[in-house]
């Protein structure tokens, strides 16, 4: 049986918590990152581990409202969302609407998320769409928030990837601070690991990117 506060052993490691560490002064981030760029350049790959491992929150998963599938990360974000729908741990999938043609595709991305979900399981009518024209993690926190109010909602998980946990996590704690609502930010890892993301190319960059987004974040938001 699934009650609050509980994690059940079958939940993937990647969604467990993790060894929670709070870096809320920008000089903080910076000290961090530059010891990242010291442990590349010196290939210190203990110290990598180290600043890793104080860089990635999660936040251990419980009984929530509803799973939110943020724009963007289409190979994993549904994958965790609807592992967590047929876990019983939500009973509604959100779906993050974006502008269409957001992907360069023809389906737009909303969609391609839509009939992603509905292959791995989830029935249609536990899938909702939310905000409008959702361009930024801004845009789908507010129009999340916006949902949370018209749903009397009180638990909403956030899956994100590993090195996004942090920035998703701070930007939804802002938003909702002094609300009834509780966000979880689990993260889970993509085609590279917390271990040895350092090794690949797609590791590199993604962390590159996501502690630019994050610095941009702090600073505007």
């Amino acid at each position: 049986m699934i009650t609050p506060e509980t994690t059940p052993p079958s939940i993937p490691a990647h969604l467990r918590d993790s060894t929670l560490h709070s870096f809320r002064s920008p000089i903080a981030i910076a000290l961090l990152l530059v010891g990242f760029g010291a442990a590349v350049w010196l290939e210190g790959e203990a110290l990598l581990r180290s600043l890793t491992d104080l860089w990635i929150v999660s936040d251990p998963v419980t009984r929530g409202d509803a799973v939110v599938v943020l724009g963007g990360g289409l190979e994993y974000r549904p994958i965790v969302a609807a592992d967590l729908y047929k876990k019983g741990f939500v009973s509604k999938v959100l779906v993050s609407r974006v502008p269409e043609g957001y992907v360069g595709a023809l389906l737009g991305h909303t969609e391609l998320n839509r009939k992603a979900l509905l292959k791995l399981g989830v029935p249609d009518a536990a899938i909702e769409m939310f905000g409008t024209e959702n361009r930024n993690t801004e845009d789908e926190v507010l129009a999340l928030k916006d949902w949370a109010e018209q749903n009397a909602a009180s638990v909403l998980i956030v899956p994100s990837e590993i090195f996004s946990a942090r920035r998703v996590r701070w930007i939804f704690h802002r938003e909702f601070h002094g609300t009834a609502v509780r966000i979880e930010v689990p993260s889970f890892e993509e085609d590279f690991t917390r271990a040895g993301w350092w090794k690949t190319n797609a590791g590199l960059i993604a962390f590159q990117t996501e502690a630019l987004k994050y610095i941009y974040y702090r600073f505007k938001y």
